[in-house]
């Protein structure tokens, strides 16, 4: 089978067993560049990639891109496997629905559209419902994406945002919720914000000074502002409520609460810690009120009556609590749930508390009364990750969704009073579930620390150390990663693929401590725990290092870029995606500098600068190493993770890559920190499984 696969790379390559003869990278230029950080001189050669709109860095893009295209369109499954992932990604996809005045609305998907098509019906009947707003009309090639709708008090008027090419940047979109008209002129420059109405009169929402138009996808993006739009009038005229100069912070999210009296502001300056202010809308010329005066700890509201104020945090409490507090005395603080060992999150809904506690990265529920008492358990259908649990103050019911890798995403119906979960909606799927498994196990990291990993797989596998296997890690910024389904996935585990996924020290699966042993000068244990699930996967005959592939997106990405670079004998294939791979760099561009929270800077000190530059992907890459095989993936137009580090990075292997293993990189074009239309995302992913499966030498066995 894989000499099959070596004539393939002769015929597409030229046959000569030399690096230079068998890859023809396209040549990237060096400039002589030097930055000095603490009296230490680092080179940066190519630094011109990081002009995004340089004719240059264009041409040099085409290139790749013409290569790594060239590559994977003679891969002889590639096309069938892009037709297997269509067929299991073609099934109805219903969102939970939700109640705006008189009507219901909820998204559908028919199957293989770009975008979910927003839907409503008249609240209580049983009429065809009609469509409200349809994303696939936004553009001819699906590059338009839906990215929230917010209703007025009285629900007569809908704001919806857009995003183009995926950029970051957002418009909003005003129109009569009868007749689906648009009665004002579209708002730019919408930047990581919301819209909260005011009722009828407008709504909140932040944006930053837009950067100049020659660097607008890498510019910094400092200075976070909160305006107020009265509808009609124009933007020019919004009014400064937070932020600015005034307040600086990098990240600002505002909303009004559920009756209308207050306005909550989340100012933050970095993406961990936030200070919190309250102000009382009802109030002429009312000050804003300091509940939270540090960034030390988060504060994150939950539900109100009047004053009375209810919020979750790990202000003395890594793992979280629920307090009450009055904004006549905000420093008077009640616990309304303690703290507890499992990491705690909260909603509301019908004037009950939902904790959804991680036990282990998997889901419990129990419902709580508004002064603490215990009311439930809430009985979920299996091992998984539930999600939803929130509604209005005067439902009966609630909805949410349930998942898990072996449990496609399903949708519930839930009483809030009787506490009874009815299944509301069951996607119909290709998917023989009682064919695989999905366990969890533990392991020991580097330095003794116990690790949990989820592994997927079908039932019939054989522990002979030749399973093809898929691990992804992601392990930063307290994101807790539970288990999901995705249906793409099927056709790897169809095909004897193990799916392996680690809890890292760095995600929030185990609160403040967790998160914090895997920040600026503990990052290395994050680099130790995603070896050491190589290391157990290997040793327990799972797979080997023939058979393993690395995955991982944005801070994932840095994830795959430093294991590749620091142990290239452990793997076979590396995938790095939208990764933070210049940790020199990273926050001169867009919000990297928000990011210091988790990795520190250069400028900080020059032990942080060394400990930087140690585990920098870009800085990292020695000559006369055979990396493995490695596709970098990026997108033109993202502007959280500048794609210069996808460049850079992808440059410099190239330049040193030892022995036939291809290295090359994908690049999307219309396309932010993530892919914007479904059929974006099939192609990446035939593309990466076909990359995966050929340089493993394994032929997939395709229904096609």
């Amino acid at each position: 089978m894989i000499y099959k696969f070596i004539i393939f790379i002769i015929f597409l390559f030229g046959g000569c067993s030399s690096k230079e003869s068998f890859y023809q990278y396209p040549n990237t230029k060096e400039i002589e560049h030097f930055d000095v950080y603490h009296d230490v001189s680092i080179k940066d050669p190519y630094r011109w990639l990081e002009d995004d709109r340089s004719s240059e860095t264009a041409e040099w893009v085409d290139s790749q891109n013409n290569l790594t295209f060239h590559y994977l369109e003679n891969i002889p499954f590639r096309e069938n496997l892009n037709k297997r992932i269509e067929e299991l990604n073609n099934y109805e996809k219903i969102s939970s629905p939700f109640k705006r005045g008189k009507y219901e609305y909820f998204y559908k998907n028919s199957g293989l559209q770009n975008h979910s098509v927003l839907y409503r019906r008249p609240v209580g009947t049983t009429i065809d419902e009609e469509i409200f707003l349809d994303p696939n009309k936004f553009s001819d090639d699906g590059t338009v994406a839906l990215r929230g709708i917010y209703f007025s008090e009285d629900h007569s008027k809908a704001s919806y945002l857009i995003t183009e090419g995926g950029s970051d940047w957002r418009k909003a979109i005003t129109i009569d919720v009868e007749t689906k008209t648009i009665i004002e002129d579209t708002l730019k420059n919408i930047k990581f914000s919301g819209i909260s109405w005011r009722k009828n009169e407008g709504f909140y929402y932040s944006s930053y000074d837009l950067p100049n138009e020659e660097s607008v996808l890498s510019s910094k993006t400092q200075l976070h502002t909160v305006y107020f739009h009265t509808i009609g009038q124009s933007q020019s005229n919004d009014e400064f409520v937070f932020g600015g100069d005034v307040q600086p912070n990098r990240y600002i999210y505002s909303f009004v609460t559920e009756d209308q009296n207050y306005l909550v502001v989340s100012a933050a300056t970095t993406t961990s810690g936030n200070k919190l202010y309250v102000k009382n809308l009802e109030t002429i010329e009312s000050n804003f009120i300091e509940v939270q005066n540090n960034y030390q700890s988060e504060f994150n509201y939950v539900y109100n009556t009047k004053s009375k104020f209810y919020f979750y945090t790990n202000n003395d409490a890594p793992n979280f609590r629920l307090i009450s507090l009055d904004l006549n005395k905000p420093q008077n603080q009640t616990v309304i749930i303690p703290e507890k060992d499992n990491v705690l999150r909260v909603n509301s809904g019908g004037k009950y508390f939902f904790a959804n506690y991680l036990v282990d990265a998997k889901s419990q529920i129990i419902q709580y009364n508004l002064e603490g008492e215990f009311i439930r358990d809430v009985a979920l259908p299996a091992i998984g990750t539930a999600n939803g649990f929130g509604a209005k103050n005067d439902e009966s019911e609630l909805y949410y969704r349930f998942t898990s890798y072996v449990y496609p995403t399903t949708i519930f119906k839930y009483d809030i009073e009787r506490g009874i979960s009815i299944l509301y909606e069951k996607p119909k799927i290709d998917f023989e579930v009682n064919d695989y498994t999905s366990e969890q196990i533990f392991f020991t990291s580097k330095d003794g620390t116990r690790i949990p990993m989820f592994l997927t797989y079908r039932k019939s596998l054989k522990l002979n150390g030749k399973n093809p296997t898929i691990l992804y890690g992601y392990g930063g910024f307290n994101i807790s990663i539970t288990p999901r389904f995705n249906a793409t996935n099927i056709s790897w585990l169809e095909n004897g693929g193990i799916y392996a996924v680690p809890n890292l020290r760095g995600g929030g699966e185990y609160g403040k401590e967790w998160h914090d042993a895997g920040t600026k000068m503990n990052k290395q244990n994050v680099f130790d725990d995603f070896i050491s699930a190589a290391e157990y996967l290997i040793k327990n005959n799972y797979t080997s290092s023939d058979f393993l592939a690395i995955r991982g997106v944005s801070n994932g990405g840095l994830l795959v870029g430093a294991t590749m670079t620091q142990r290239p004998d452990l793997i076979k294939v590396a995938i790095p995606a939208v990764g933070v791979l210049d940790m020199l760099r990273y926050h001169q561009f867009t919000a990297g500098a928000g990011w210091s929270y988790d990795y520190g800077t250069a400028e900080d000190s020059k032990e942080m600068f060394e400990y930087l530059r140690k585990y920098s992907p870009v800085h990292a890459i020695k000559s006369n190493i055979e990396y493995p095989a490695t596709l970098v993936t990026t997108s033109d137009h993202d502007d959280r993770v500048v794609p210069a580090h996808s460049y850079k990075f992808i440059a410099g292997l190239q330049k040193v890559q030892k022995g036939e293993n291809p290295t090359l990189i994908r690049i999307q074009t219309k396309a932010g920190h993530g892919s914007v239309s479904l059929d974006q995302r099939i192609e990446l992913e035939s593309d990466i499984y076909s990359f995966i499966w050929l340089n493993m030498g394994i032929k997939p066995n395709l229904k096609f």
